[in-house]
């Protein structure tokens, strides 16, 4: 086996766990912090693993306070909001499903409650499906994934602008399936071809308010969606079909959403990033 990919493995439930994964995915944050988010405070869906997990803890090293919303992954999401805490930041975990407007509503109003303001928005939760033949697509995966992965969108970015001033910032994960499409996931590639048209028209919607509105399409980044999406000899080659070789970790990605979330891209909205281990598309 290529040294750079993983060894065959498979979770049986979604979104799946990162402290089942061998090896572990590398969220740690790759550079000192030099206060780009000081004062800051973001909430990130799907905080608790991954590049939600990684997300975090940067924005952490980088002075943010951080609310991280997670469906069940309990165990997970302890560790993350230990993490966080590690890097001297105030963090709370929000367990709940993304898909439903309500609880979205209530994540927005505990993170403003007990941090103190809503500056940063991370919608990232997703989850997907993979079905060989689209003739077995079912309906009610089609609605369940769009709920999570668009839906949620629409209901976190509405309750979240109440609340967000100029000079905030959200940020949505689209993926390279938004621009490659994928043969075996059609409904997953479909909902993130949504959130970047979502991110380019809610720029224009609220770029008078002085809030910016970005999008990271990561490429095969190692995240428990992998062994939770794919069987084992899929999850053995994840990675291995981009120029580079290798999946990626959640650590190269988090850098971007610090990028968008900072001063650093205040002359950015609208626009995608593309951590894809060198893959072209067109953006």
């Amino acid at each position: 086996m290529n040294e750079h990919l993983q060894p065959p493995q498979q979770q049986q439930r979604q979104p799946g766990h990162e402290s089942e994964m061998r090896p572990q995915p590398d969220y740690r944050p790759r550079f000192p912090g030099v206060g780009r988010l000081k004062g800051k405070v973001a909430l990130i869906t799907g905080g608790d693993s991954g590049i939600g997990r990684a997300t975090a803890v940067a924005f952490a090293r980088e002075g943010a306070n951080v609310a991280i919303a997670y469906l069940n992954e309990g165990e997970d999401a302890a560790q993350t909001v230990d993490l966080v805490e590690g890097e001297g930041g105030r963090a709370i975990g929000i367990a709940g499903d993304v898909g439903d407007p309500q609880f979205c509503a209530r994540a927005v109003e505990r993170t403003v409650k007990e941090l103190g303001r809503l500056d940063i928005l991370v919608n990232n939760a997703a989850e997907q499906h993979e079905t060989k033949d689209p003739l077995d697509i079912d309906p009610q995966q089609v609605e369940r994934t769009f709920r999570t992965n668009i839906f949620s969108m629409f209901y976190l970015t509405k309750a979240a602008l109440a609340h967000m001033k100029q000079g905030a910032a959200i940020i949505n994960t689209t993926s390279v399936t938004a621009y490659q499409g994928h043969k075996t996931l059609l409904d997953y590639a479909a909902t993130k071809g949504a959130i970047v048209a979502f991110t380019r028209a809610l720029s224009q919607a609220v770029i008078d308010k002085g809030i910016r509105v970005n999008a990271v399409a990561p490429g095969p980044i190692w995240t428990p969606l992998i062994p939770a999406s794919f069987d084992p000899e899929h999850v053995a080659k994840h990675g291995g079909s981009v120029p580079m070789k290798r999946a990626g970790q959640p650590n190269e990605v988090a850098s971007c959403f610090v990028f968008l979330a900072s001063e650093d891209a205040s002359y950015m909205s609208g626009q995608v990033l593309h951590p894809n281990g060198g893959a072209m598309v067109d953006s």
